[in-house]
This record gives C-alpha cells, structure tokens and sequence, in this order.
C-alpha cells in the first residue's frame, strides 16, 4: 500500500465546502469517490483545511493510501479524468504513511480578494468581493499588521464553533498589490503606504487582497478578520479598533463575515521534502 500527497486547485462555487455532507456535493466526496473507482475500494481522503462553501483553492493539499501500484504522475491524470474540471489535481508524490495533512501542517496561506471600483469586473465577480467607494488603505494595511502574533482569536470565529483553544499564531497579515497569485508579491510597507490611496483609482489596480500566514484558523476567521479591515478602510472603525476586538474575545466585537467567493486556500506549508507543491 502506499500513501501519496496530492496538491489541488478548485472553483469552489457550487460545492458544499472541502468535507463531505449529507446534502450537497463536497471535495472530498469527489476525490474519494473517483479513488473508489480507480483502487476498487472505499478509500479514506484526509484534507489539510477544511474549507466552506464557496471558497475556493489553489493549493489544498490532501492525502490518502491505496492499494493499486501508481507512480504519482499516473495517479494526477486518474483522478483528473474522474473528476469535474472544476477541481483539478496539480501535483502528487509519495509519503509516509504517518503523514498528516493538517497535523503535520506548519502553516496556511489565505488570500481574500477584493474589488475596490464603482464597476466590478464581470472577469472577477465570482473570485472577489465588490467593495465600492474609498478605503483608507493605509489604515487597513496598519490594521492587518495589528493581527500578526499569538493571540486568542475567539472574536473571530463564526457562532457556534466547538474548538479546544481559540488560540492561534499568524505570522503573516498584510494588504498587498495583487494580479494573480505568484507568491512573489511583495508586502506593502510604510515606505509606499502613501501612494496607495492614488494607486487602486487607477483601473489596472482595483483589485485589492489581504494575505494571511498563520499556525492555523478558526472557522470563519479570515472573512471575518476581512470584514473587520473593510470597516476600517470606510472609516467606520479607527486602526486600534481591531487590538480591541481581539482583547474583547466577543464575536459581537469584531466586523462582519466577508463573503465566501473571494477566499482562497493558496498554500500549505510542511518543511523539508513535503512542502506543500513541492
């Protein structure tokens, strides 16, 4: 038998989220079934995040074992002939069988993608939240530096979350220029912050995103840490609002919940041979 770690890209529209449910199409219901099909057994898909619905990703990583004897580019194009091609599978290699895609997960990159113009992009409707009229920029970009560090994030998580700790590190939190992700964008830093303001009214630069590296994430906690920087861009919340919120640990204090489509799970990080796209 032999355990392999496939890397995925999907739209999530249309689907229930990454987990299987009683009602609705999910990822994983997807991926195991074409692996049922292909190994001639029921074979167990673990996710390394769980994502809702509606969101999509870029670099989900997820893992499973079979029976059948492939070589890891075989088993790319048998699951992407069995699946729809709205989830493709982009990378496999063979693991240990104790890896784990979320335990043995060191960190996780989101990005949330905004569209900052009066007119939204019919291009990016399904792939970004339409945010129109002025944001301060600047003050949303000092903001998500506010979030970097361990902290307790229970003000961020949606009701009803059943978790040990809400407790989580993020390393990473900045606003940054964007087109499509390379993962060689470069953070907006103080130096620059002061052209911000005349660099998203030009229509090349409309398309906003906030990326986020973090030990892990509650439910909700990026739409809901997104919802909480858009109301400090509209001037509705001072910068120190959201070290408030955050102390306050009251879902009630923090901003609301950005919609689902403009999510994405860009990368899962593991170190060494099993770097997420490695």
């Amino acid at each position: 038998m032999t355990t392999f770690k496939i890397t995925l890209a999907y739209d999530g529209a249309g689907f229930v989220g990454w987990q299987r449910q009683a009602n609705g199409v999910s990822i994983q219901a997807l991926i195991e079934d074409a692996l049922g099909e292909l190994d001639g057994r029921d074979v167990a898909v673990i996710g390394a995040g769980r994502t809702d619905a509606g969101v999509h990703a870029c670099g989900q990583v997820a893992a499973f074992t079979i029976v059948r004897d492939l070589r890891p580019a075989s088993v790319v194009r048998a699951l992407n002939a069995h699946l729809p091609q709205a989830v493709r599978v982009i990378g496999a290699e063979e693991a240990p069988p104790e890896f784990h895609p979320r335990f043995g997960a060191r960190a996780k990159t989101y990005r949330y993608r905004l569209w900052n113009d009066e007119v939204m992009s019919p291009f990016d409707r399904a792939y970004a939240w339409h945010v129109p009229g002025p944001l301060d920029v600047a003050a949303m970009a000092a903001a998500a530096r506010r979030i970097e560090g361990r902290h307790d994030f229970a003000a961020f998580q949606a009701a009803g979350s059943s978790v040990a700790t809400t407790e989580r590190e993020i390393f990473s939190s900045r606003i940054v220029e964007c087109g499509l992700w390379t993962g060689r964008e470069s953070t907006i830093g103080s130096a620059v912050e002061s052209t911000i303001q005349s660099a998203i009214r030009n229509p090349h630069s409309a398309l906003l995103c906030y990326d986020v590296t973090g030990s892990g994430f509650l439910r909700h906690m990026v739409r809901i840490i997104v919802g909480s920087l858009v109301e400090i861009g509209r001037g509705r919340q001072p910068v120190e609002w959201i070290v408030g919120a955050i102390a306050g640990r009251d879902r009630a204090g923090a901003g609301p919940t950005a919609p689902p489509h403009g999510l994405f799970l860009v990368r899962v990080d593991y170190g060494g041979a099993l770097a997420a796209g490695s």
